[in-house]
């Protein structure tokens, strides 16, 4: 049984389109797992399903009398409350129910024939076994110890950190046991032992669950489906995270099938529209177009299909190698609709991303797009225009070409030692400060010698070394290898490879980017956009959609030209005649059958009926059909034409 169903749903931002006609269930009793890139709209679903965001066109129908409840990215409390004070304000409604019915239960035990007794004691028992009140304290207990809380129960909330009062509110929430329960990041803040427990505790609750998670075995393990938000659209995909990955994959060969489908077509049109005559009469308007549209079409596919390639190749290396601690990693940095204008330029709108441990991000784009404002704007050091930068208890690290954080009066020794002494800890290790020097290519009699005499190469080194002394949960490198040789920048890769925290680097290095990062920031006209390619690759991607720009070029629309007289007319068989009459409504069908197979595919009360590897097969024998009658039908038409 649905309890909530959206029905075409659309909804905007300004004139960003976060959904587009989007349709979707939350069953009775299923939990599903949001799947979608940052900003993309995973949030907004969850507080359109709350009723807590009003739609722009569509229907949402929730079941009557049922109850939503969202967890709050930074929940609300008494501040007078300790935390079991709190937990059990938020599990009042149970705690009544229980006294009521002790009461009920005495009442009765004078009056045993009182009927609306015995119906008032009827409702609450359903009402608390339904909500599993009987044991709660018992329940408190447990989550008060495994979400280590217990030392603070007796603490005022306001004295606990955002990360503990979120604990709170997730424990009190899962206990309240509303009829669908909505999860935002639930494992934030939860170190691994923590998320196993709420693990246990979700499979258990038998509750109906929506859910945003970047944890993906928490995903794999909890979901019965997967809902992934794309472009403003919803596409529903059976079981967890390793399924959806197999899924993607499917979607990927089709797409580079359509894609190659759709270039041969196009070298075909292209040749037509190259010879100008019969492409300027007015009744050949139509295929113009066509063709104009099937060049955006492919500039725009090279994009998806890399994206979606690269975006599988990494969440399958790590979702089936790197081990559970290696999905679980620490969320450092989120970025909100952050937007930044300079001088009246504006350097980038509306960028959402989120910076986790372990991730190496390349920041690329042309001089003077912002790269280095981004940067200080995660520092700190600068304000957005708009938008909002939550970091996490972290340590920063930073490295830019004016090497602010060296004092070039010291010594390279008192530089290492401040304390005194010759020895220094490095990630664990004790070293003789010439032994780790030296890892950075200073010889022994550099170690007296004052900072202001090194040169620009040796100070960059230097600086290099002091940052790598320290602890800390990111890196931020502004043009690192700025004055590096080849062996320095060895170094300095290793020591990045190395690292377990984040990484987020500005450079033009393309080489150096290629091999230290996993994901690119790329500037693109004024915005910022999340890149799952090699810097090198998306050059070359850039290159073909400039070669691909460059053929719309090649043909001006408005220079007239004159048409030759023809000295023979071709004439047409019936069958090419019959093409030509009857093809025009078969395509049309085909192209309406194709949109409604990827509405079902995206709407699980229909695949579940029909079943996903039908839906997909009737698909791909639906577009070769389409994609061969357009073939015949343009060949005829531009045969009729000559």
């Amino acid at each position: 049984m649905a309890l909530i169903d959206l029905i075409e749903v659309s909804k905007k931002f300004g004139d960003k389109e976060i959904l587009k006609d989007a349709s979707f269930s939350v069953n009775e009793k299923e939990r599903i797992a949001i799947i979608g890139k940052n900003g993309g709209g995973k949030s907004t679903l969850m507080k359109i399903l709350c009723g807590a965001y009003e739609i722009d066109n569509g229907r949402v129908i929730t079941q009557n009398s049922i109850s939503v409840q969202m967890l709050a990215q930074s929940p609300k409390f008494d501040s007078k409350f300790s935390v079991r004070e709190a937990l059990n304000n938020e599990l009042k409604e149970i705690f009544d129910a229980i006294k009521e019915y002790e009461d009920v239960l005495h009442a009765i035990s004078g009056d045993e024939n009182n009927k609306e007794l015995l119906v008032r004691q009827d409702e609450l028992i359903k009402f608390i076994e339904s909500k599993d009140g009987w044991n709660i304290e018992n329940k408190i207990e447990r989550v008060l110890e495994s979400f280590v809380l217990k030392e603070y129960e007796n603490r005022p909330i306001a004295s606990l950190s955002g990360g503990e009062v979120r604990r709170v509110a997730l424990g009190a929430l899962i206990l309240k046991k509303p009829d669908v329960l909505l999860l935002d990041e639930p494992t934030n803040h939860l170190d691994v032992y923590m998320v196993r427990f709420l693990e246990e505790l979700l499979l258990n609750s038998n509750q109906t669950i929506v859910f945003i998670s970047h944890d993906r075995y928490f995903i794999d393990r909890l979901a019965t489906r997967s809902v992934e938000i794309e472009d403003g659209n919803l596409r529903s995909f059976e079981g967890g995270y390793a399924n959806y990955l197999t899924k993607k994959e499917e979607i990927l060969k089709s797409l580079a099938k359509t894609h190659e489908t759709l270039i041969k077509q196009l070298k075909s049109e292209e040749e037509w529209l190259r010879r100008g005559v019969k492409a300027r009469l007015k009744r050949n308007e139509g295929r113009k177009q066509r063709v104009f549209a099937m060049r955006e079409e492919a500039k725009k596919n090279p994009g998806v299909i890399r994206r979606v390639k690269l975006e599988l190749e990494r969440a399958s290396k790590s979702f089936n190698q790197g081990g559970i601690n290696q999905n679980r990693k620490k969320m450092l940095f989120e970025c909100k609709n952050l937007s930044k204008t300079l001088s009246g330029k504006e350097l980038f709108k509306d960028f959402n991303a989120r910076v986790l441990q372990g991730e190496r991000i390349g920041i690329v784009g042309r001089n003077g797009s912002g790269k280095s404002t981004l940067l200080k704007i995660l520092l700190g050091e600068l304000d957005a225009d708009s938008g909002t930068i939550n970091r996490g208890e972290i340590k920063i690290g930073y490295f830019d070409q004016n090497r602010r954080s060296i004092d070039e009066e010291k010594s390279l020794i008192e530089l290492f030692c401040p304390n005194g002494g010759d020895h220094i800890m490095v990630r664990g290790r004790n070293y003789h400060v010439y032994g780790y020097l030296k890892n950075f290519l200073f010889p022994k009699e550099f170690l007296d010698k004052p900072v202001s005499v090194l040169s620009g190469g040796e100070k960059n080194r230097l600086a290099l070394a002091l940052l790598f002394t320290k602890e800390y949960d990111c890196l931020i490198l502004d043009e690192p290898t700025n004055d590096l040789d080849i062996a320095t920048i060895n170094i300095l890769e290793e020591y990045l490879l190395s690292f377990e925290g984040a990484v987020l680097i500005v450079s033009h290095d393309r080489y150096f980017i290629d091999k230290i990062t996993n994901k690119l920031w790329a500037y693109e006209h004024g915005k910022i956009e999340q890149i799952y390619m090699e810097y090198s690759e998306y050059l070359d991607y850039e290159e073909e959609l400039e070669q691909l720009n460059a053929m719309e070029k090649e043909f001006d629309e408005d220079e007239p030209v004159k048409e030759k007289q023809k000295t023979a007319t071709v004439k047409l068989s019936y069958k090419q005649n019959q093409i030509l009459q009857n093809y025009p409504a078969l395509i049309e069908d085909l192209e309406k059958r194709i949109k409604e197979l990827n509405h079902a595919l995206s709407t699980p009360e229909i695949y579940q009926k029909v079943g996903l590897q039908t839906l997909f097969e009737e698909l791909e024998e639906k577009k070769g059909e389409l994609n061969n009658l357009e073939n015949e039908y343009f060949e005829v038409l531009e045969l009729s034409q000559n």
